[in-house]
């Protein structure tokens, strides 16, 4: 990993808006993709249940943010259930670009071109650090869960 290599420019906006969030970011470039939640573990060194998937999902039709342990599949009847929704399905990748400004994979929690109401998996509360992506498939960011939480203003939510 290294903090040396320029940052993509999704990664750039994600570091921008964790500084005027007062927040110092710790962005690092991966050598590999980092799409899933295995491969961002492995490449990282932790435990595949401290990254934090950033989801992109439709809730009665409208995009929100759910971030996920990487230990388990959301449940979209839970999900939808735990945030008053009738129905919760995933974003097309479209969608997922339209309303993130970012790919599929690389979807940090922030640095969108518009917040998304977002919601934190109640399971990553048990990790100290926690690995998000940080707007683009190489880049990764450690935070802890009350930053996350703090960053995304999102509801803690049961997701499984």
């Amino acid at each position: 990993m290294s903090e040396s290599i320029p940052l993509p420019e999704r990664s750039r906006i994600v570091k921008q808006h964790l500084e005027s969030a007062g927040i110092e970011p710790k962005i690092r470039v991966l050598p590999d993709s980092a799409r899933t939640a295995a491969e961002a573990a492995s490449a990282i060194g932790c435990d595949v249940a401290a990254i934090a998937n950033s989801l992109v999902l439709l809730a009665d039709g409208d995009p929100v943010v759910v971030m996920t342990s990487g230990g388990h599949r959301a449940d979209f009847a839970v999900v939808a259930a735990s945030i008053g929704a009738d129905h919760v399905e995933m974003a097309p990748a479209s969608v997922v670009r339209q309303a993130t400004g970012q790919a599929i994979g690389g979807v940090a929690p922030v640095g969108h071109p518009a917040p998304l109401r977002a919601f934190v998996d109640e399971q990553l509360r048990a990790f100290d650090e926690i690995w998000a992506a940080a707007g683009h498939p190489h880049t990764v960011m450690p935070l802890t869960f009350e930053t996350l939480q703090k960053i995304t203003g999102g509801q803690v939510i049961a997701v499984a």
